[in-house]
């Protein structure tokens, strides 16, 4: 007959060794649907050091976050060449403003920077891609078939998905508004 004190351990492993099981089928993390595992180390931001720019970009304390996965419409940039907005620029820099200030939680993914050192991020508010809610509102195309998954296929799929399922944008696509508009200095 089992001691007390090894029954209690013999239940302990069996419960951590299901919990393990769990986790592994189903992930450890909400934003992994379907159970495929990927796990992801969020950084919840502080909302009060939040400075919005554009659709696609805003200030973080004393660096730059570009959202992964989006290009947004164009707004005056002086700075780099732009003089003009692009048509639904302002729209789409007012619904990221809102979304970010008007949300529980934000949190931050980070990639890397790109060659303007800006960091490129999945951003997440209230537990949900940024990147979706701009493609589903129509004021972003998606980039994931340019520049590929950036190492977040779950993550990538999902924002494929949602411009599979969404609207057209009604704008040119950035890139080639900018190629249009923009000065070299």
């Amino acid at each position: 007959m089992l001691s007390r004190r090894r029954y209690i351990l013999i239940t302990g492993l069996i419960a951590l060794g299901l919990l393990s099981v769990f986790l592994k089928k189903w992930g450890s993390n909400p934003w992994a649907e379907g159970g495929r595992g990927e796990h992801y180390s969020l950084i919840r931001i502080d909302k009060s050091a939040i400075r919005p720019d554009d659709g696609d970009t805003f200030f973080y304390k004393d660096f730059v976050i570009r959202i992964l996965g989006i290009d947004a419409p164009e707004i005056i940039h002086k700075e780099h060449g732009i003089f003009e907005d692009q048509p639904y620029g302002l729209k789409a820099a007012a619904m990221t403003a809102d979304l970010l200030r008007n949300a529980k939680v934000v949190e931050y993914l980070p990639f890397q920077k790109d060659k303007y050192g800006r960091l490129l991020a999945h951003v997440f508010v209230d537990e949900e891609l940024l990147a979706i809610r701009l493609i589903r509102a129509g004021l972003a195309y998606e980039t994931i078939s340019y520049f590929g998954d950036n190492g977040f296929p779950v993550l990538a799929e999902r924002i494929l998905k949602a411009a599979q399922e969404s609207p057209k944008p009604p704008f040119e696509r950035p890139y080639r508004w900018r190629r249009k508009h923009q000065k070299k200095q």
